[in-house]
């Protein structure tokens, strides 16, 4: 039996707020998909209704339907209506939005859509008073990355006319590998400066993810533990309770190793075990991010097949929905061998972590959505207490160790699980869970990610994008994997019903180490 106590904060009578950033157009490349409706238009919806959006500000969606201006902006209202956070929508907020909005049909390898697109962004920087600050953001297929950061060049949209700035976010994912993303670095680097790149993990803009920084720095108790000597190991867990959701012919060429593994699983590994940062300057953090993902030992080959666990989930229940098995998605192979499960074991190569594992492990279609990284602490020298304040409890060996969990999604929150000796005459000890919830502690929700990043890049914050060479650290251990995985046999990807933890192996991986992963 757990006992649970929750955590409530008194905030300032003034809470800081985020300063509004200059007059700026936003071009989104692939303004008729599905991030733009789903994320980018109601998380700008969202910043106009806090007073975030500058005073001139545009929109400029590009496209290869022809939606027109109306329709597009009709077509916009409808993907606020659906997926705000805000609920209804309101008019004073929506309409002056929507007279912001333009939109361009034009083919991303059309050399005449970028003069069209020039000849737009003039004319709005002249009518608007956007002063030639433009970002222009793609959410389109990686392949088009280069394409059109070639073609900005050419149309001379790359470089910041007069004083004015020119940003580009990017999404990922950046490359397939090591070698395919230091070439996509190169040829985006030839138009466009490293500060001008931002590249998007929606991960870091989530508040759970930017407090770990604070949780660890700005609390004396918890750094002095936080290295080999106290730190059992660490676990990082991202479950996904979908199936592809209609990405088959994408997923299929990427697999879990490269859709979360690394990028959102390692960003979040480098957080946690950086070193501190000589001060909270997006170049000081990245700086030690960068350190940290070098000293991730990258896999031999020999070695693969004990440090990395695969599986593929078949035909089964999530909640009270069936889903089909993953070969049986619209666009994957029916002899598809890619992997929709992946555990591994991560060890870093340094100071303070030496001989610490990291076990990470994602999967699609598991029993819920829940994104968490565990501290599980080392035992206590010497074990005096016995476990439990019922008959049966009997000895010190099922005593419960020391675990932080600090959890991003979906109920962004940090949980303590200390033992305490329940009333009663007999010595012993139970476990407590102290709680903290964001929404509880904090009250009301959080902001979606993207309005945090969106309105970053448009202030030019960089902190919490990735640099290239943070991109390419990254690759190094996932290549290794990929690269040992290539000489194994497809019959160790085991397969797993949906709507379970895993293949029943996933437990054994990490049992031989004489630990057990979190329960959620």
């Amino acid at each position: 039996m757990e006992t649970r106590v929750r955590g409530k904060v008194s905030l300032p009578s003034e809470a800081p707020s985020y300063s509004v950033p200059d007059a700026c157009t936003v071009v989104i490349f692939g303004a008729s998909g599905d991030l733009t409706a789903r994320k980018l238009i109601p998380a700008l919806y969202a910043l106009g209704a806090q007073g975030l959006l500058p005073r001139y500000f545009s929109i400029v969606g590009v496209a290869r339907r022809d939606l027109g201006q109306d329709g597009f902006r009709r077509e916009m209202r409808k993907a606020v209506e659906q997926f705000s956070r805000l609920g209804p929508i309101r008019s004073e907020v929506w309409d002056p939005l929507a007279e912001a909005i333009h939109y361009l049909a034009a083919s991303f390898d059309d050399p005449e859509g970028y003069v069209k697109l020039r000849d737009l962004l003039a004319r709005i920087d002249q009518t608007v008073g956007t002063s030639g600050d433009r970002l222009f953001y793609l959410a389109t297929p990686p392949t088009a990355y280069a394409g059109i950061g070639r073609l900005l060049g050419e149309a001379g949209l790359a470089s910041p006319g007069g004083e004015g700035w020119t940003r580009i976010i990017i999404e990922k994912p950046f490359g397939r590998d090591l070698e395919s993303a230091r070439g996509l670095n190169r040829q985006v680097l030839e138009v466009f400066r490293e500060d001008q790149v931002y590249r998007i993990d929606h991960y870091l803009g989530k508040e759970t993810v930017q407090n770990i920084l604070a949780f660890r720095f700005g609390n004396s108790i918890f750094e002095p533990l936080w290295d080999r000597r106290y730190v059992d190991h660490v676990q990082i867990t991202v479950a996904e309770d979908l199936g592809v959701a209609g990405r088959g012919g994408y997923y299929d060429s990427s697999g879990a190793l490269r859709d979360m593994v690394q990028n959102h699983l390692l960003q979040l590994l480098s957080l946690v075990a950086m070193e501190p940062p000589a001060s909270f300057e997006a170049e000081a953090i990245r700086d030690e991010k960068v350190k940290l993902l070098h000293a991730i030992r990258p896999t031999p080959r020999q070695t693969v097949a004990e440090r990395t666990f695969r599986g593929q989930y078949t035909k089964g229940i999530v909640g009270e929905r069936t889903v089909v098995g993953y070969r049986e998605e619209a666009g994957v192979r029916p002899e598809s061998t890619t992997e929709t499960y992946v555990a591994l074991k991560l060890t870093i190569e340094n100071w303070r972590w030496a001989g610490v594992p990291f076990y990470l492990r994602t999967g699609k279609a598991l029993p819920k959505r829940i994104t968490e990284v565990t501290i599980q602490f080392r035992e206590p020298p010497l074990l005096l207490f016995e476990h439990g304040a019922h008959a049966g409890h009997q000895g010190p060996d099922d005593l419960e160790p020391n675990r932080l969990s600090l959890r991003i999604q979906p109920d962004e929150g940090i949980a303590l699980r200390i033992g305490l000796k329940p009333p009663g005459e007999r010595i012993s000890l139970v476990p407590v869970l102290m709680d903290f919830s964001y929404r509880e502690g904090f009250g009301g929700e959080s902001p979606e990610a993207y309005e945090r990043l969106l309105l970053d890049c448009m202030r030019g914050d960089s902190t919490l994008f990735i640099r290239g060479d943070e991109v390419e650290a990254a690759w190094v251990p996932v290549t290794s994997i990929l690269e040992g995985w290539q000489g194994l046999d497809v019959k160790a990807l085991e397969s797993y019903p949906a709507g379970t933890w895993g293949p029943q192996s996933a437990e054994a991986f990490i049992r031989r180490d004489g630990r057990q992963w979190a329960r959620f």
